[in-house]
């Protein structure tokens, strides 16, 4: 297939600059051999010039390397839904305060204060979990799971997974986590086990309440989750202690 000069000439811009935020818009002239070249950066305006096609890739070259990094990049992350908290940090160890105080493990089983940013448009509820894909079970832990929670609510403070339910947004449940009861179950990896990757998410869903029974397991919660998940947010937290 043979493209035409101005889907050519864009493909090549957009090949050349992936990261560059900015659009690059083209008009050949009937001497094919000049164009005129508008291109818009951000907000930041836009400018008009002529060009020969033969140094058109270089100026598109040089124009990318020459950009500052906030503008080279930044289309990377702005915008994307993001997660923290003031408990776990990412690509860090959990403490002892979210280890699970049961099954000879001796932490103190606080649910970590979380909130999120970013939220895409369409979101009426969210969802967290915390998941320990590394357990040897075959399909994984569920340590932790919320759903329902109000779109209006972006955080969730320490404690939230209490059993009483009483630090919880209204509205918001949780399901039962593969210890068997409703609430925060916190890391209890096996004994001389290598770092668990405890992984912290938060879901923005389509609808307001997902339709559960009475007492889902987790597994089933985590499939109407995903069904109706919009975009999400996470922390890893790479973790041996119990």
């Amino acid at each position: 297939m043979t493209l035409s000069p101005r889907i050519y000439i864009y493909a090549t811009a957009i090949y050349a600059c992936p990261y560059y935020r900015a659009s690059i818009g083209f008009a050949v002239t009937k001497n094919t051999s000049t164009l005129i070249a508008k291109l818009n950066i951000g907000d930041r305006g836009n400018c008009s010039m002529s060009i020969s096609k033969n140094n058109l890739l270089l100026f598109i070259l040089l124009g990318c390397l020459s950009l500052p990094s906030s503008l080279l990049f930044a289309s990377d992350s702005e915008g994307k839904m993001t997660l923290t908290s003031t408990s776990v940090q990412d690509g860090k160890s959990l403490t002892k305060a979210q280890v699970f105080d049961k099954w000879g493990c001796t932490g103190k089983n606080v649910s970590p204060q979380l909130a999120w940013a970013n939220v895409p448009e369409g979101t009426k509820s969210f969802a967290v979990t915390m998941y320990d894909p590394d357990a040897p079970t075959g399909s994984g832990w569920w340590h932790w799971m919320v759903v329902n929670i109000p779109a209006k609510v972006v955080s969730l403070s320490a404690h939230a997974g209490n059993e009483t339910n009483e630090f919880l947004p209204e509205g918001a449940r949780q399901i039962a986590n593969d210890f068997g009861f409703k609430g925060f179950g916190g890391a209890c990896p096996p004994e001389k086990a290598k770092p668990h990757n405890y992984t912290i998410t938060v879901y923005a869903l389509d609808v307001e309440t997902l339709d559960l029974p009475e007492n889902p397991t987790a597994a089933y919660g985590g499939y109407f989750i995903h069904q109706h998940m919009i975009d999400k947010a996470e922390l890893i937290a790479p973790s041996s202690l119990r």
